[in-house]
C-alpha cells in the first residue's frame, strides 16, 4: 500500500484550551497522527510550563516543548467577552475541544460544553480534570504527585522496606493524555454514526485508578493489600534485575520452561529441579532463597556475557539503561524515536518520536513547539476571515 503525505487524522481540527500536560499531551499524540491542532493560551503568558525551566531551548522551557509539537499557538483573552466570542467562532470550525480547567471553571465564560454544542451539534468536548465532573471531590484542583499518593501506585512504589515513592515522570498526567486521545477517537467513530458530538470526562484519578490493573484485581480477587516489591514482580519469580560483575542486567522469566533455560545457562540445573522451584506458584512462595542464589551465580560475569547467553537461550533480559543510554541505543534511534525539527529559532530541535507506525499514514513531526501566539493572525484570518486591521484592533485592545 503507498504511503500518503497526511497521517491518519488528516482533516480533523482540534481547538486545545489545555495547559500543563495532560491535555497538552493528549492534543499532541492527535497532532502527531495528522490532526490541526490550535493551541489558544494566555496573551502575553501562554502555557505556565513555557517558564518552567531550567533547561531552555531559545527561552522555551525544555517542559512545555516535550508536550506542544504539532500545533499553532493562538493568543486569545478569553476573560474578556470579544475574546469568548473568539473561541464560539472558532468552535463553529472545530472538530474536538480539549481542555482542563477546574471542574465547572469555563461555565463563567460561557464555554461549556452545553453552550459550546448549540453552536457546533457534532462537537466532540474533551475534559480533563484531576477528580471528574462527579463526585464529592470534583471542585479540586488535581496534581499528578497528588493523585499518584491517593491512587494507590506510591504504595506500590520503592523498596519493600521504604518509603513510598512516585514514579520518576507524572505518569497520572501522562496516562490521563492517553485515555483522552482514546476516548476522542472513539467519539469520533460515534460521531460517524449519529452525526452529534458528546462531552467526555476524565479524571486523573480515574486514570490513576484504572492502570493498577493487575495489581488492582490482586487485591480484587484476594482481598489482600499489595506489597512494595522494589524491582520486583509481585506474581512471578525471577523478574527483576541482578547485580553482574560490571553492572546490573533485568531478567524477566515468564514461564517455568524460561526459568529451566535460565538455569542451564546458570550451570544450575539443580535449581530447576528442586522442589521449592520447579514451579512460579512455588518461586514466589520461596522468592527470598531463590533470589540469593541467582545473584550469587549473576556476580560471576559481566552484564555483555549475560547478555549474550540470555539471548540465546530466549529469555527476556536487558541492560538498565540512563536516560542518555536509553536515547541513544541503537535500536531506540533505529525506530526513529528521536527527531529533530526546525525551530523558529533557526537551529534544530531535538525531540522525541511519534509511537505509533503506520504503514499508510505514517505519523510526522510536521512543526515544532509554536512560539507564544505564532499563528494568531494566520489562524483568525484563515477560519474566521478577519482582516489585518481586525486583528491589529484586537491586539491593541489585548484581546489576543
Amino acid at each position: 500500500m503507498p504511503k500518503i503525505s497526511h497521517g491518519c487524522l488528516h482533516g480533523l481540527r482540534v481547538l486545545d484550551l489545555s495547559r500543563v500536560l495532560a491535555g497538552p499531551f493528549c492534543t499532541q499524540l492527535l497532532g502527531d497522527m495528522g490532526a490541526e491542532v490550535i493551541k489558544v493560551e494566555q496573551p502575553g503568558k501562554g502555557d505556565d510550563t513555557r517558564q518552567w525551566g531550567p533547561p531552555w531551548f531559545h527561552g522555551e522551557s525544555a517542559y512545555y516543548l516535550s508536550c506542544n509539537r504539532n500545533k499553532k499557538s493562538v493568543t486569545i483573552n478569553f476573560k474578556h467577552k470579544t475574546g469568548q466570542d473568539l473561541i464560539r467562532r472558532l468552535v463553529e470550525h472545530a472538530d474536538v475541544v480539549v481542555e482542563n480547567f477546574k471542574t465547572g471553571a469555563l461555565e463563567k465564560y460561557g464555554l461549556d460544553y452545553e453552550r459550546l454544542r448549540l453552536r457546533n451539534p457534532r462537537l466532540i468536548y474533551c475534559s480533563i480534570t484531576g477528580y471528574g465532573q462527579t463526585g464529592p471531590y470534583k471542585d479540586l484542583s488535581g496534581y499528578d504527585f497528588i493523585v499518584q499518593a491517593q491512587g494507590g501506585i506510591m504504595s506500590l512504589t520503592g523498596e519493600a522496606e521504604g518509603e513510598p515513592c512516585k514514579v520518576g515522570v507524572a505518569i497520572g498526567d501522562i496516562m490521563a493524555g492517553m485515555y483522552a486521545a482514546n476516548a476522542i477517537l472513539a467519539a469520533l467513530v460515534q460521531r460517524q454514526h449519529s452525526g452529534e458530538g458528546q462531552h467526555i470526562d476524565i479524571a486523573l484519578l480515574d486514570s490513576q485508578v484504572s492502570w493498577l490493573a493487575n495489581i488492582a484485581m490482586n487485591y480484587l480477587v484476594s482481598n489482600e493489600p499489595p506489597k512494595r516489591y522494589g524491582n520486583a514482580h509481585p506474581n512471578l519469580v525471577p523478574y527483576q534485575p541482578f547485580t553482574t560483575q560490571d553492572g546490573q542486567i533485568a531478567i524477566g522469566v515468564g514461564n517455568d520452561e524460561q526459568f529451566r533455560r535460565l538455569c542451564l545457562k546458570l550451570q544450575r540445573e539443580d535449581l530447576a529441579q528442586h522442589p521449592s522451584y520447579r514451579t512460579n506458584a512455588l518461586r514466589v512462595e520461596h522468592r527470598e532463597e531463590l533470589i540469593a542464589e541467582l545473584q550469587n551465580e549473576f556476580r560471576k560475569r559481566p552484564t555483555d556475557a549475560w547478555l549474550s547467553l540470555m539471548a540465546q537461550a530466549e529469555i527476556p533480559a536487558g541492560r538498565i539503561n540512563t536516560v542518555p543510554e536509553a536515547l541513544n541505543n541503537a535500536h531506540v534511534r533505529e525506530r526513529e524515536m528521536v527527531q529533530r525539527v526546525l525551530h523558529p529559532s533557526g537551529e534544530l530541535l531535538p525531540v522525541l518520536g511519534p509511537v505509533a507506525k503506520f504503514s499508510a499514514t505514517p505519523s510526522a513531526i510536521r512543526l515544532p513547539p509554536p512560539v507564544l501566539g505564532q499563528h494568531t493572525k494566520e489562524v483568525l484570518r484563515d477560519l474566521l476571515g478577519m482582516s489585518a486591521d481586525e486583528v491589529e484592533e484586537l491586539r491593541r485592545e489585548q484581546i489576543i
